[in-house]
């Protein structure tokens, strides 16, 4: 097992092979640290796919909806956007081609 010796940057207490202060109980390993950073970071990451599924966007709600006329409302919605966005991504292209040479 490798010794380290980790300086608490709290107290000011010298350490040895310990995660937290043996004084004042403050998170000094690196590596626990960035344990919880990323554990934090996926949470949020759920967190957000999760919203993005329980909160639809007006377009996918209406293509949901019950009643004919704001069903259709809502795939004209959905068509629209996407041929803009196709339009969009192609017009890209071809700035991107023609820039290239």
């Amino acid at each position: 097992m490798e010794n380290r010796t980790i300086k608490c940057p709290n107290c000011g207490t010298f350490n040895k092979n310990r995660d937290y202060c043996k004084v004042c109980n403050t998170l000094i390993s690196h590596k626990k640290k960035r344990e919880l950073k990323e554990a934090k970071v996926k949470q949020a990451q759920i967190d957000e796919v999760i919203h993005e599924l329980e909160n639809p966007n007006l377009a996918e709600r209406l293509k949901k909806h019950p009643n004919i006329f704001y069903k259709i409302i809502g795939w004209v919605l959905y068509s629209a956007i996407t041929i803009v966005s196709l339009i969009g991504a192609g017009l890209a292209w071809f700035i991107a081609m023609v820039a290239a040479g």
